[in-house]
């Protein structure tokens, strides 16, 4: 089973220190998401250099808010630091955050994205010569007045977010990969996910390309199962009452507006056990699991203990019920 680990909340140095932690009891991966308050390259620079073996990835930094030069240099920068290690996270965000937060134009997200990776690909081997682009989305005229040298790797993969059935064609169509969304059930993969993917890579004719599928599940675990769950249940974000209850920054109604069946689709909670043989049936979804520890309307405290009992309790080949 090929697990990996992704935290949010905390800082640089205790995420760094769990990351070094996850490497060190068989996690295959450890990832770090971008927001507001938290740029995933500058915390996977640090988990990068924590780290040794494990693969290192951005799930996700905002590909909308830097320019495709300064996306391969970063990526490059980090491929370098982590010994080849890297996996390139992107993806654009909500049409909202496209606007307000980056202050670029929302239209086209997916086009946007399938000139945007290629592009990046270019960029990696500018040792080969110039690089010259002038598309929808980006304008890119680069020709070395310096020597320059390949990277660490001319190929960094890549991995595209998305939910809605065009964006995840992206991945079918560009991408190495595709970084699923917490909230993806079993039932949206195998209706929805799998085949936008196999759509995706039948129009740009990539019959053969592998594309890894990447599921993120939320976890939570106590030794209460119902504490566990009333965790877990932060993050969900269906129906009027749970969006109200988020709007006014209510956690404690938006916990008890999320339905049970919600949870179970969604989410992994319960005693350790419990997680485990989640784990176990979300393995039979995805290619790559990465547990992820609920990271809003809790305690900061608690919010780390989750992320150290993920890491401990949850790592690959840990016998359920041990």
């Amino acid at each position: 089973m090929s697990r990996g680990v992704t935290i949010l909340r905390g800082d640089i140095e205790t995420i760094a220190s769990a990351a070094e932690a996850a490497e060190g009891v068989g996690f295959d991966t450890v990832w770090t998401p971008e927001f507001y308050t938290r740029s995933a390259i500058v915390t996977l620079a640090q988990i990068a250099a924590r780290t040794r073996c494990c693969r290192v990835g951005t799930g996700i930094a905002y590909a909308t808010g830097r320019s495709p030069l300064v996306l391969a240099t970063e990526a490059r920068s980090l491929d370098e630091i982590s010994g080849g290690r890297v996996v390139l996270g992107l993806g654009t965000g909500t049409r909202r955050m496209m606007e307000d937060w980056h202050g670029v134009d929302p239209e086209g997200p997916a086009a946007r994205m399938e000139e945007l990776v290629p592009l990046l690909r270019r960029l990696w081997r500018l040792h080969d010569g110039p690089v010259e682009h002038d598309g929808r989305f980006y304008r890119c005229r680069i020709t070395p007045t310096a020597e320059t040298t390949p990277g660490v790797r001319d190929e960094i993969p890549v991995f595209t977010a998305g939910v809605n059935p065009r964006m995840v064609q992206v991945a079918g169509r560009v991408s190495d990969g595709l970084l699923g969304h917490p909230l993806f059930s079993r039932g949206y993969v195998d209706d929805v996910v799998r085949p936008a993917i196999e759509a995706g890579k039948h129009h740009a004719e990539r019959h053969d390309a592998s594309v890894e599928l990447v599921g993120i599940v939320i976890c939570a675990i106590a030794d209460d199962p119902e504490q566990a769950r009333r965790e877990a249940s932060g993050f969900g974000a269906a129906g009027a009452e749970i969006r109200a209850a988020f709007a006014e920054r209510d956690f404690e109604r938006m916990t008890t507006a999320v339905p049970e069946a919600m949870i179970d689709a969604m989410a992994a909670a319960g005693t350790a056990a419990e997680v485990q043989a989640r784990l176990q049936q979300a393995a039979e979804v995805f290619d790559h699991v990465v547990v992820y520890p609920p990271s809003f309307g809790l305690p900061h405290a608690r919010c780390e203990e989750l992320a150290a009992s993920l890491v401990a309790q949850l790592a690959p080949g840990v016998t359920v019920g041990a």
